[in-house]
């Protein structure tokens, strides 16, 4: 049986990840990789003018986020709409749930708990890239959805 999480998040580690324009965020993870079966939480802070992810939804995980501080914009299929400190997203799993928050201030961080129901094999979808990804089993992996082939393509 797992242990009980009793975090500060001002005492865990923060990452930062900076990969690629426009997309910034840090992180301080609340329920480590392996700590719960189908749970996982996070906080995150976006930069000014920085978004975490690309507009994306996931086939079978769901998100919610809680945002604590900051303002920013929220795109959803239904489009794009202001969100502040106080508001509570949740993002389904399927394409209903696609989702990309963007910090919109020119001067403070946008920070927003994440939880996350699980799975221990996902995929991701990214509409506006053609992207799949496959993450969990050992698998952590990005395709171009054009580059499907037939079942038995190759046997």
């Amino acid at each position: 049986m797992p242990d009980v999480i009793h975090a500060r998040p001002e005492e865990l580690p923060r990452k930062h990840w900076n990969l690629h324009e426009p997309y910034e965020y840090y992180r301080r993870i609340l329920v480590p990789p392996g700590a719960a079966e189908r749970t996982a939480a996070a906080l995150y802070e976006l930069p000014p003018g920085k978004a975490g992810f690309p507009y994306h939804y996931h086939l079978k995980n769901e998100e919610s986020y809680y945002i604590l501080s900051g303002h920013g914009v929220l795109r959803t299929p239904a489009g794009e709409r202001p969100v502040c400190a106080g508001a509570f997203l949740f993002f389904p799993a399927g394409e209903n749930g696609a989702h990309k928050l963007t910090n919109t201030s020119d001067n403070e961080m946008l920070v927003y708990l994440d939880f996350d129901v699980t799975h221990d094999l996902e995929v991701a979808v990214y509409p506006d890239s053609g992207k799949l990804g496959i993450w969990g089993k050992g698998l952590s992996e990005l395709y171009k959805r054009d580059d499907a082939v037939e079942y038995y393509d190759g046997e």
